[in-house]
């Protein structure tokens, strides 16, 4: 057995600017918690206000783990941060501590939770010219030839998913297997931790005036200064981090292509629509229990004291 197949872990996700960091801040007063961080762009260092990092006062309260582990312009991939999140876990636990895993990126949380699907690993070379053949023949290229070579996989990507897209014809093309059937013959079967996972789904109006502020914020805070340093700094603003929503917006603002505000409403706008997405990945676990943050704190901390008494952590 391995030995990790014993061990509680709390998983805590749900979308964007749901409340998912101040929530951990919360229960800290009640449990002796650490955070290791499943988010996908805040592994990458000088990027702080455009992807919502723990505040360094939210890190002295909550000991945060897997935060500002690469430059923005390197590689990190899922399998990356499941090689880091293992034995940050681990160590949490002989600290005598909770593990709380935290984020919005589904993928990261499947595949720390349930393992990843046994596909060939990523090749640049090739992904370089499947982005080559996009930007040549026009958009939606690529999508329209995953929809002839997987459809049942490009049924449940959207359309303009560049990220999975490539990543599905990558496979094929490395393989010569759809990746729709590496994911039904693995089906995320492998189950390393007792888990008891927790959504946060504010109600939809709440939700977006929440993500609207937060944006507010961030330019209140020096997004776009932060954007230029990254750029100074030498980062290809075509790289995967730079691509993320609230950098992409800002560097076309910052080359004057848009106005702040044209910039403010796209990243609002944008920043929705990803929480939808969001929504829609984490209904596909039937194992998540959904909760409102707003105003069921007494009913979360029940489900944790619960699953820690089942489990026998005899955490304090």
């Amino acid at each position: 057995m391995n030995a990790r197949e014993s061990s509680p872990l709390l998983v805590i996700c749900g979308p964007t600017a749901s409340g998912k960091t101040a929530l951990a801040v919360e229960l800290a007063r009640y449990y002796p918690i650490e955070v290791v961080s499943a988010d996908s762009r805040q592994v990458y260092r000088g990027m702080d206000i455009g992807t919502a990092k723990a505040t360094a006062e939210e890190r002295h309260r909550v000991p945060h783990h897997l935060l500002d582990l690469v430059e923005a312009d390197e590689e990190f991939s899922v399998a990356d941060f499941i090689r880091l999140a293992h034995p940050a876990i681990a160590a949490i636990h002989r600290r005598g501590k909770v593990p709380v895993l935290l984020g919005g990126t589904g993928l990261y949380l499947r595949g720390v939770t349930e393992g990843l699907v046994a596909a060939p690993a990523g090749n640049p070379a090739l992904r370089a010219e499947l982005l080559e053949r996009e930007r040549r023949e026009g958009g939606g290229t690529l999508y329209r030839l995953l929809r002839e070579l997987d459809p049942p996989l490009a049924g449940r990507i959207q359309p303009g998913d560049l990220t999975r897209t490539v990543r599905a014809l990558e496979v094929f093309r490395l393989s010569g297997r759809r990746l729709s059937d590496f994911q039904r013959e693995h089906a995320f079967a492998e189950r390393p931790y007792v888990t008891l996972k927790i959504a946060l789904a504010p109600p939809r109006e709440e939700l977006y005036r929440r993500i609207d502020r937060r944006v507010e914020l961030m330019l209140e805070q020096g997004l776009a200064a932060e954007v230029r340093g990254l750029l100074e700094r030498g980062c290809d603003p075509e790289s995967k981090a730079l691509r993320t929503i609230g950098y992409r917006e800002m560097i076309c603002h910052l080359r004057g292509a848009i106005s702040l505000a044209e910039a403010t409403a796209l990243i609002q706008r944008n920043s929705r629509h990803y929480a939808k997405r969001q929504l829609t990945w984490f209904r596909g676990d039937e194992a998540i229990i959904w909760v409102d943050s707003c105003s069921e704190s007494a009913n979360i901390l029940k489900l944790i004291e619960l699953f820690l008494l089942r489990t026998r952590s005899g955490y304090g």
